[in-house]
């Protein structure tokens, strides 16, 4: 049976040795402060980053990899067998990783399959386990993508925000928006819906954002039945503690629930103590 290597970059937020053990190579994307050029998940952890965010005088930017990186990475993946490669990356209106990876793939020495997830963050795990466990059973490399693209299409992804200021700072929201929400205490819930960051609805305060989410996920889980979970947080490991008991105690049919970190270039964009929630059919 054909070898087929699976690639994705670092805004997957599930870490050098998660994906290494998934047999899943990664393309870092980069922050930069100033004139500092940082790879995520590999030359700062989410620990070592979020006090380098909130002490910055400048608002840290991000990059994409360049083609030229992914072809590096489908150059070596070939070299070592790989007959044909899918490569799954963060929603292509949120970022040019996608366009440069297409790039790549068309002189790439063999096959490569390039998916849209139309996510961000832990969200994206679920179409790379789901193109893992198909890899796994010796599925060609039609087989893997499909696996990965009707995963992606099954997913959903929610998530609160503590301030507006670095979705502002970052040109991806209103200051007038950020401004109000700070002063009447509103959190955002926002949904990741066609690619793209959508409102979803205000809460007055964590708690309920958290419980209103919780009820969420346990509603779509009634239509949907048992649901694969991950809940994703920016240094905020009380509040995805909170997140998962809520999640379980509005009886939600839960097949798997894990966590994870937000990484780097997310947390630029969504900052400190953000908090989100990610799932998909488990059948």
């Amino acid at each position: 049976m054909p070898r087929i290597a699976i690639v994705t970059d670092s805004t997957c937020d599930l870490g050098p040795a998660a994906l290494a053990a998934r047999n899943v190579t990664m393309v870092p994307l980069k922050v930069h402060f100033g004139d500092e050029t940082v790879r995520d998940w590999i030359d700062l952890t989410p620990e070592e980053f979020y006090p380098r965010l909130r002490s910055a005088v400048q608002m840290p930017t991000t990059s994409q990899p360049t083609p030229g990186e992914f072809a590096e990475v489908y150059q070596r993946l070939a070299d070592e067998g790989a007959e044909g490669i899918v490569s799954i990356h963060l929603s292509a209106k949120l970022s040019g990783t996608y366009e440069s990876a297409i790039m790549a793939a068309s002189t790439a020495p063999v096959p490569v399959r390039v998916v849209d997830s139309t996510f961000v963050s832990g969200a994206i795990a679920f179409a790379i386990d789901a193109a893992c466990a198909v890899r796994d059973a010796d599925g060609y490399l039609d087989a893997v993508e499909k696996a990965a693209v009707e995963t992606a299409a099954k997913t959903e992804l929610f998530f609160v925000l503590d301030t507006l200021d670095y979705l502002v700072k970052g040109g991806r929201a209103g200051r007038t928006q950020g401004m109000a929400a700070s002063v009447l205490n509103i959190k955002p819930v926002l949904q990741v819906t066609g690619g793209l960051i959508e409102p979803f609805k205000k809460s007055k305060g964590t708690n309920k954002a958290i419980r209103e989410m919780a009820e969420h996920v346990a509603e779509r889980s009634r239509k949907l039945g048992p649901l694969k979970i991950i809940v994703i947080d920016a240094v905020a490991k009380n509040l995805a503690d909170e997140l998962g008991n809520a999640i379980r105690s509005a009886g939600t049919d839960i097949a798997e629930l894990t966590f994870a970190d937000i990484g780097s270039v997310i947390g630029t964009h969504v900052g400190p103590r953000a908090l989100g929630v990610g799932y998909a059919p488990a059948k």
